[in-house]
């Protein structure tokens, strides 16, 4: 017997007890990893899962959204932890409320379903760096997903206190809990096989003995995959050729797709993601009829309330509020089109004897009219207590995990100069004794101010706004705050400011609740509130439209960010965070509103760009590379298809990398690109770290998200797709990257679109230079 045999023939998985009496012990049954199928009380069982983190649902839903999973045709249901909800605080343990995973396991188990857990100790799910905790950041030496000795101390204790709390849920003693993931899509992250095995060993000393599991996407499987460990992978098309490559990892063992995607997480200033329902019904259908399990993510995503919501890097993209996804299940808990194309789907495929229930009614929505926002708190009167600092720290140091800080310093009578602003993280408001000077964004590495003369002493505050820590990709320690330096540049002469006064702004209750309001308004950083009366409650969508940047409370309860880039414009506000009598909204707003009210909507604003505000494109009006008369390095034709198409040549130097796309296989004006990775001379492909798109000739961005930085995010799902909607530009089309620096290149790999065929490049040239083409 093969060493996986072994280990995950130990595990068993428990019988549904949702027949069994409150309080009465379900009965354990045997769930084990077969030659080709889950064996649940040994005979074949087809995983039909989706997943829900009940961190973004409100509790008093989780029970309509389970019932709504059931009802759609599901059996199981996916759930992540995450670290950062359940240990805020170093040995500091959060189980309650919204976080007491017991609870949502024991719900599940009462509506019919079994439960697939995925504890981490690294999640992503477009959360706050991933769900580690933010104290991780506090030391400089501490590596996330190594064999750092602090992290690896850090990642027991808190699965050890996993297996307090959910070990006694696992099928092997009554309860939902069929499966336990170590980690999280390692294999796009590392290699380390090493360190997969000690989280696993962790994890069976917290006491699981039910099958563990890694997942990847279908490139990265090699990477962390264990011949004595059960794996998955995550795709979202093609599954046939998807699991080809996980068979070439994997050759026995039941097929699962871990993460199957009916949408798309959502990124500020870029277009709301839909999935097409024709093509996933068809794709769900096929695994279904190749008996392969499958977890849909999400088949409800919720709402990452708060500031849970995380970003990736690079580029910098913040995500939205909203974690809709467009999933079969609304992000208020709504049941769609999709949904009940999928249920018709699953009412075919269901096990002998086996029904659905009836798809319970949606939650009440409530329209609130109007609200007139006239109470303000400017922010610079209501500053708490300064700390005197001979040098610039980060967020973290000061034991904050999330919103804003303030910096201050004075500046000496004297000339015109530049403020510069080094790894500033990651949105900024510059103000001069109390006036405001510029904006400064992340995104678009915006970090310099001009300052003008000045014939007193002045007072210069720089305010930091935070979006989420990167949840995915190798910057995701993001320190939060001035995380370097900050300069002011006379003629060609940087003097550094790094003696300050700093102002700590949560942004939690204690905050809010020391708040001074006083009638009128203001276009400075401010704090408003509405008190507002309801004769009944019921779900609604705040409308922020008319404003700029900031965070909405109700009640006490942190609502989310808004902005109006867009794509979202509403915040939705669920019905028991509201009163019937008197309620209280409050806003927290950066750049001035145009109007300060707010109204309740019955539906979402989710796919509503401001195109002034969103990211720029990376073409600048009248800007077209010169590439006549240039040697390339490699010209060819590709073969159609969704596979890697993979070019070799001979060793060349170069910083900057132009492919252009002369044709289409298609025959059409676009061209389309998932992923574009250059090969060393070792014939592994090279660090895309340091990388950057600096040039596209088009790129969607205005109907879609097709921007060129998609073929560096290192997701088969997502693409560059030249421009399509109001204008169709004709070949050729040229993406130019920015390797950082001179590096050694002996091949090209291209992953074409997965989804559609439309835009696959045929035709290609590639070209080399150690500095920018004419015309960058």
């Amino acid at each position: 017997m093969n060493p996986l045999r072994l280990v995950n023939l130990l595990g068993v998985a428990a019988a549904m007890a949702a027949l069994a009496p409150r309080g009465a012990a379900a009965p354990a049954s045997r769930f084990a990893i077969g030659d080709n199928a889950f064996l649940l009380d040994g005979q074949p069982y087809l995983i039909r899962c989706g997943e829900m983190h009940f961190a973004r649902i409100p509790r008093e839903y989780w029970q309509h959204r389970l019932r709504l999973a059931r009802a759609m045709g599901l059996n199981t249901v996916c759930a992540y932890l995450f670290w950062n909800l359940h240990e805020p605080e170093p040995g500091q343990w959060n189980w309650s409320g919204n976080a007491d995973a017991a609870a949502f396991c024991r719900l599940a188990q009462a509506e019919g379903l079994h439960v697939i857990l995925r504890p981490g100790p690294y999640s992503c799910a477009e959360w706050d760096f991933g769900g580690f905790p933010y104290w991780l950041l506090k030391n400089l030496d501490l590596k996330v997903r190594t064999q750092e000795a602090g992290y690896l101390a850090a990642c027991r204790r808190y699965l050890l206190e996993v297996g307090k709390q959910l070990a006694p849920l696992q099928v092997t003693r009554g309860g939902p809990i069929l499966m336990v993931q170590v980690e999280n899509e390692y294999g796009s992250y590392g290699h380390d096989k090493e360190y997969i095995r000690i989280l696993r060993d962790d994890l069976q000393a917290a006491g699981f003995d039910v099958p563990l599991f890694t997942c990847d996407g279908p490139t990265q499987l090699k990477n962390d995959t264990r011949d004595d460990l059960f794996c998955v992978v995550n795709f979202g098309s093609d599954p046939e050729r998807n699991f080809q490559a996980l068979r070439a990892v994997r050759p026995t063992g039941p097929l699962m797709c871990g993460e199957y995607y009916p949408g798309w997480f959502d990124s500020w200033g870029q277009p709301h993601h839909v999935g097409d329902t024709a093509r996933i019904v068809k794709e769900i259908g096929w695994m279904l009829e190749h008996q392969a399990s499958f977890s849909i993510y999400m088949a409800h995503g919720g709402t990452s309330f708060g500031f849970s919501a995380g970003a990736n890097c690079l580029p910098f993209a913040p995500q939205v509020t909203s974690y809709d996804y467009d999933a079969p299940i609304s992000e208020a808990g709504w049941d769609t089109p999709k949904f009940h194309a999928l249920r018709e789907l699953f009412l075919q495929h269901l096990a002998p004897g086996e029904t659905l229930p009836d798809v319970p009614p949606r939650n009440p929505v409530i329209p609130i009219a109007p609200l007139k926002l006239d109470e303000v708190a400017p922010l610079l009167a209501n500053l708490p207590a300064a700390k005197k600092e001979n040098r610039l720290k980060y967020m973290e140091l000061y034991d904050q995990p999330h919103g804003g800080i303030l910096y201050r310093t004075q500046l000496p009578p004297g000339g015109t100069a530049l403020l510069k602003l080094t790894e500033l993280h990651d949105y900024g408001v510059v103000l001069l004794d109390g006036q405001r000077l510029a904006t400064l964004d992340r995104r678009h590495n915006r970090n310099t101010v001009p300052l003008p003369a000045r014939t007193n002493m002045a007072t210069l505050d720089m305010l930091i706004d935070t979006f989420g820590h990167v949840n995915y990709g190798r910057y995701i320690q993001d320190r939060k705050g001035i995380t370097e330096e900050v300069e002011l540049v006379v003629g060609n002469v940087p003097y550094s400011l790094s003696r300050c006064e700093v102002f700590n702004l949560p942004l939690d209750a204690s905050e809010l609740a020391a708040l001074k309001f006083t009638n009128g308004v203001t276009d400075l950083p401010a704090f408003y509130r509405a008190m507002f009366d309801l004769a009944r409650v019921g779900d609604t969508f705040l409308d922020f439209r008319t404003w700029g940047k900031g965070v909405a409370w109700i009640n006490g309860h942190n609502l989310g960010r808004y902005w109006n880039i867009g794509p979202q414009q509403t915040l939705y506000c669920p019905a028991p965070w509201l009163k019937a009598g008197r309620n209280e909204l409050i806003v927290f707003e950066l750049n001035g509103a145009k109007e300060h009210q707010v109204a309740g909507l019955t539906e979402p604003i989710l796919n509503q760009v401001n195109r002034e505000a969103a990211v720029p494109k990376h073409r600048q009006p009248g800007q077209n590379l010169k590439l006549d008369g240039l040697q390339p390095v490699a010209s060819g034709t590709f073969t159609d298809g969704r596979g890697w198409q993979t070019v070799k040549f001979a060793p060349v130097r170069g910083r900057y990398a132009c492919l252009e796309a002369l044709d289409s296989q298609t025959g059409d004006a676009f061209t389309t690109c998932a992923e574009i990775c250059l090969v060393g001379p070792d014939g592994k492909d090279l660090p895309r770290d340091a990388w950057k798109v600096v040039y596209a000739d088009s790129e969607e961005v205005d109907a879609d998200d097709d921007r060129a930085d998609n073929v560096l995010d290192l997701q088969a799902a997502t693409f560059w797709h030249t421009q399509w909607d109001a204008a169709q530009p004709k070949h050729p089309h040229q993406i130019v990257l920015d390797l950082g620096s001179e590096q050694t290149v002996t091949g090209l790999r291209c992953l074409p679109r997965q989804d559609q065929a439309n835009g696959r490049i045929k035709n290609y040239r590639l070209s080399l230079s150690a500095a920018p083409f004419p015309g960058l």
